[in-house]
């Protein structure tokens, strides 16, 4: 794997465009873009700054191929996930990309529809309270 090819599957992981990758390395997005392409060739110090804008280290990038794992973790208040993912092909992460963002999309519904639950439940809980005992 190309080290453009790298630097794009790593950052589709980190859910980063080419326009937020260029303005992390103060760069044109045709500039980046050419990075991601094999037109420019790389040294140290712009590898650096990759590396820093994926929040990884340059050895993480450098070594990086195709058959790396990968630690997918998910933390919000309500649901912990973790997932190690085994990757042999830019096809298959961008297969399991596509089903983290299918369970993510899932859990974004589930989360609505306990939301409408509750606001259902407190608009029946005022009624409950505006009927008088009498009634």
């Amino acid at each position: 794997m190309k080290l453009g090819e790298k630097v794009s599957l790593m950052r589709t992981l980190k859910g980063l465009t080419q326009e937020e990758m260029a303005v992390k390395l103060n760069m044109s997005t045709t500039g980046y873009a050419k990075i991601e392409r094999g037109e420019t060739k790389l040294q140290n110090p712009r590898l650096e700054k990759i590396a820093g804008a994926l929040g990884i280290e340059l050895k993480d990038l450098l070594n990086f191929d195709a058959q790396n794992v990968f630690k997918a973790s998910f933390h919000d208040q309500c649901l912990q996930y973790s997932q190690n993912i085994y990757i042999n092909s830019a096809i298959e992460l961008t297969q399991e990309l596509e089903k983290m963002r299918v369970k993510l999309d899932a859990k974004d519904r589930e989360v609505e529809l306990l939301s409408e639950q509750v606001n259902q439940l407190k608009d029946i809980i005022t009624l409950m309270k505006n009927v008088s005992p009498s009634q």
